[in-house]
């Protein structure tokens, strides 16, 4: 199989590259490469390398500038999918894109699956909605995959903040009062290598199996890493953001093939350990 990842030089992008490679014929393209908002840029793309998959990991990731670049947000991660599902469906290949925990509400008590209605409280998620149903609408050989809190050991994310943080004060406030499901990328960029060989198409939720809330996430970070920085438990309203957030993001799966990631706690070891090398 012959697989284009569009997206390749962010995060996520890099890290599918390895797993995927082991086992098939695979294209990176970056953004300078293949700019997904273009019909003609990937119509060209897809005419070149002629996929049999295409992997959507570009998007509009910034979840506060959202609110104030909404044309953007949309762009990248609704117009973009559009794009690139008329175009597979054209070619009778597949798209496999990333969705996100943001598309709904919170205020469900327990772990969200995906029989459960979207609700985004933000213009990122309602971006990254769009961008599911546009998928949906334009090719059914799909497979979107909402993961969450995503983090690993290069670029920005919340567990490298937390440990600037450590580093630079004498205690750290995490807020407790939002609950979700870390994701170590590692982990995810394997689930996703897997579910690429199978035909299970349609919605997956596939995230650091469990759940926590940001403080025990920081706790459990800080405790591998042999960090004794003082946590101190705050709230989601003592720091103003533009855009609102789920209080309760946590996913679980009720697909009965389901590619399930190991606990969270496990992401958590493994990133602690690489910092360590």
């Amino acid at each position: 199989m012959k697989i284009l990842i569009a997206g390749a030089a962010g995060r996520l992008g890099r890290a599918l590259a390895d797993p995927l490679e082991q086992r098939w014929q695979v294209v990176s393209l970056a953004r300078d490469e293949l700019d997904i908002t273009s019909e003609s840029a990937v119509r060209a793309a897809l005419d070149s390398h002629q996929p049999e998959l295409v992997i959507n990991a570009a998007a509009f990731t910034d979840v506060d500038g959202a609110e104030s670049r909404p044309e953007a947000a949309r762009e990248a991660n609704a117009l973009g999918p559009r794009n690139l599902a008329r175009e597979t469906l054209r070619r009778e290949a597949a798209l496999l894109s990333f969705s996100t925990d943001y598309v709904f509400d919170g205020a469900k008590k327990t772990a969200y699956d995906e029989n459960d209605a979207p609700a985004p409280l933000s213009v990122y998620g309602e971006s990254k909605l769009a961008g599911e149903e546009e998928i949906r609408r334009h090719n059914p050989r799909h497979f979107i995959v909402r993961t969450a809190w995503l983090y690993d050991n290069r670029g920005e994310s919340f567990a490298r903040r937390a440990i600037e943080l450590a580093a630079n004060h004498a205690e750290v406030r995490i807020v407790d009062d939002q609950r979700g499901s870390p994701t170590f990328v590692p982990h995810l960029a394997a689930a996703v290598a897997r579910l690429a060989a199978t035909d299970a198409f349609g919605t997956h939720h596939i995230a650091g199996s469990g759940g926590c809330s940001r403080l025990e996430f920081a706790g459990e970070l800080y405790g591998r890493l042999g960090i004794s920085t003082r946590l101190v438990a705050a709230k989601t309203a003592d720091f103003p953001a533009a855009a609102r957030r789920p209080s309760n993001s946590e996913l679980t799966t009720s697909r009965q093939r389901a590619i399930e990631l190991p606990p969270w706690r496990e992401g958590v070891a493994e990133f602690a350990s690489r910092a360590r090398d």
